[in-house]
């Protein structure tokens, strides 16, 4: 059968997604299909798109959606044709009306969770849940630095920092974005556009530092980021949306014996158990308003570029979601 997705042939500007009709089969062993209802935009898309991250050409992108089940295919079990399942990182391709994964990689969505904010919470919400409490394991008392405080993930990770006792400091970009991380949970918010983030968290702390910086940013901010840091702080490195950060000498962590992390969610969600305590772990945040889901920009699937375009200018805040026309 046909379906309208998507597609990359070459690595470019949000101009290179372009929207024409895919060929998709039946599922085979172990595999079940899904009509998209909602897609999640992350900025891991456009690694893939500009080829930050590498990817065999032409491809589907996208790693988070949420949709009812429509085929089930040999020796599934406890998955059935209308589902409502979602999927987040593995595998990529959610840009499209259907498709077919893994049915180890579905998981069921909460009757009481609308399709738009599974979507908009699945691969972010798992992904704070890594960062708060694996990759770093937030305790009451500690003080925490969250750069891109207003972003997808960043919104999530200043709302569940704050929930665990910790003293949240978030960085962002605009007036507009200071308001909505303050509401988040942000105690300090710094406009990094108008002040120094290190000067200003130096002050907020009294010269102590925090205990863990989660930094989306990358290179504009890293170094900055390491100077933040308090004795035996923790750097937790997360994205690069301006790019690769400049290598460390693993003698710079020395001087105050820091720790330097690169959590990727697969590998806190390698086994189906874990996956699912992750997505458990977020939905009942969602559930206990821990978690508050900002779905502040909604486009349709065949839009995506626009979302691309915007999401990379840093028009947006919270969560992007992208919606296929059959929705």
């Amino acid at each position: 059968m046909k379906v309208k997705a998507i597609r990359v042939h070459k690595i470019g500007g949000p101009e290179v997604l372009t929207w024409e009709e895919v060929e998709i089969g039946e599922p085979s062993e172990g595999e079940i299909r899904i009509k998209n209802k909602a897609i999640g935009v992350n900025y891991v898309d456009i690694y893939y798109r500009t080829g930050l991250h590498q990817e065999p050409l032409p491809f589907v992108p996208g790693k988070e959606a949420v949709g009812v089940v429509s085929a089930v295919g040999p020796g599934v079990t406890g998955i059935k044709v209308g589902d409502v399942v979602g999927y987040a990182d593995t595998p990529m391709g959610t840009y499209t009306e259907e498709q077919i994964i893994p049915a180890t990689m579905a998981i069921p969505i909460p009757p009481s969770v609308d399709h738009i904010t599974a979507a908009s919470v699945l691969l972010k919400g798992m992904t704070t849940y890594v960062l708060v409490k694996q990759a770093f394991k937030i305790q009451a008392g500690h003080t925490v630095l969250v750069h891109a405080a207003a972003g997808g993930v960043g919104s999530l990770l200043c709302q569940w920092a704050n929930a665990l006792g910790a003293t949240v400091i978030g960085t962002v970009s605009t007036q507009e974005k200071a308001i909505q991380a303050a509401e988040d949970g942000c105690h300090h918010v710094i406009i990094y556009t108008e002040e120094d983030f290190v000067a200003r968290v130096a002050e907020i702390t009294s010269g102590k530092g925090v205990h863990v910086v989660y930094d989306a940013v990358g290179k504009d901010t890293f170094k900055g980021s390491m100077e933040c840091l308090m004795l035996r702080g923790c750097m937790i490195s997360y994205g690069q949306c301006s790019g690769r950060p400049d290598p460390v000498p693993v003698s710079d962590l020395a001087s105050k014996s820091l720790i330097l992390g690169r959590p990727g969610m697969r590998h806190y969600t390698a086994t189906r158990g874990e996956l699912l305590h992750a997505a458990g772990e977020v939905f009942a945040g969602v559930a206990a308003s821990v978690l508050r889901v900002r779905v502040n920009h909604v486009y349709p699937l065949h839009e995506a570029a626009r979302a691309h375009a915007d999401l990379q200018a840093r028009r947006t805040s919270g969560s992007v979601v992208l919606l296929p026309a059959c929705s």
